[in-house]
């Protein structure tokens, strides 16, 4: 089974052109299950295989969101090799993944994110720390996009950002004003700074002269976090939601939030209309002149 999933993994990530850490996803799931089958051959595996698979993981106290995930990777592959005309049957055909509850983003509160962002500046860390945080909001980036970005990714004159998010797919997300600034002011005047020699054309630089990390990142999010008090918590994952949440919450187009975060279809953006009307429910129950308990 080890020559179909290097096979496999190649072709995720070349032809459909899948994102690296989608491609490790899948290879790191595909590899866990040929260790428990012992590397058997893919046309000995079975529909008892997959299911004592799921039952092992189960017992093992693996959540139902990684078990859906592992069940997901193992179908995609059986498909592939389907397709190829390796198999004849995919094992997982009539495998069902476990019903997960549908749970609701983690968002920061507006005040939050302020608290967040207000950072005053002094060194050229600090003014790389500012950006990358200020971009992130403005813009609702994955953390993924974030560190990927070039410095010619971002257009200063016009105020966007030219983002490649999954499948390698371009969009155009614009920004205001307050990140315009610190972004030149991080690029013109620190970002060499940080280079130590090396060269790159990566947008945010690690301590280290070299491209910013996604392990670096979350480091520098969650000591601001801890300097700012900010108990809640979150990841950088929880910005990205706030963006989309906060703009549908100030009166933005559904269908605008929907493409900025890249979504391809509007239904995965939709679950921020829950979180908005949570907000109002909140809003009304706390303001409303006639729903106070008499």
């Amino acid at each position: 089974m080890e020559r179909e999933i290097i096979e496999y993994i190649n072709y995720v990530y070349i032809e459909k052109k899948l994102s690296n850490n989608t491609k490790e996803a899948y290879e790191k799931d595909l590899r866990f299950f040929n260790n428990y089958v012992n590397n058997k051959s893919v046309n000995k595996i079975t529909s008892k295989d997959v299911t004592n698979f799921i039952n092992y993981l189960s017992d093992s106290g693996k959540s139902d969101k990684t078990i859906a995930r592992k069940i997901v990777s193992l179908r995609t592959f059986f498909d592939y090799l389907v397709m190829r005309k390796i198999i004849s049957l995919n094992p997982c055909e009539r495998i069902e993944s476990p019903k997960l509850k549908k749970t609701l983003p983690k968002t920061l509160s507006v005040d939050e994110v302020n608290s967040l962002l207000d950072i005053k500046p002094k060194k050229p860390l600090d003014y790389r720390n500012k950006a990358m945080l200020e971009l992130m909001y403005a813009s609702g980036l994955r953390v993924s996009e974030l560190i990927n970005l070039d410095v010619n990714d971002v257009n200063l004159t016009d105020d966007y950002v030219r983002v490649f998010g999954k499948g390698k797919k371009e969009r155009i997300v614009p920004f205001g004003e307050i990140t315009e600034k610190i972004l030149y002011s991080y690029i013109n005047g620190y970002r060499n700074c940080l280079l130590k020699g090396h060269l790159t054309d990566k947008l945010f630089i690690s301590s280290y002269g070299k491209g910013m990390t996604r392990q670096g990142f979350f480091k520098v999010l969650k000591n601001i976090a801890k300097e700012k008090g900010i108990k809640k918590e979150f990841s950088p994952h929880t910005l990205r939601h706030s963006f989309a949440t906060h703009l549908l919450e100030y009166g933005a187009d559904l269908r605008s939030i929907s493409e900025m975060l890249g979504h391809e279809n509007i239904k995965t953006t939709q679950i921020y209309t829950h979180l908005s009307n949570n907000k109002k429910r909140k809003d009304y129950d706390e303001y409303h002149p006639r729903n106070k308990k008499v």
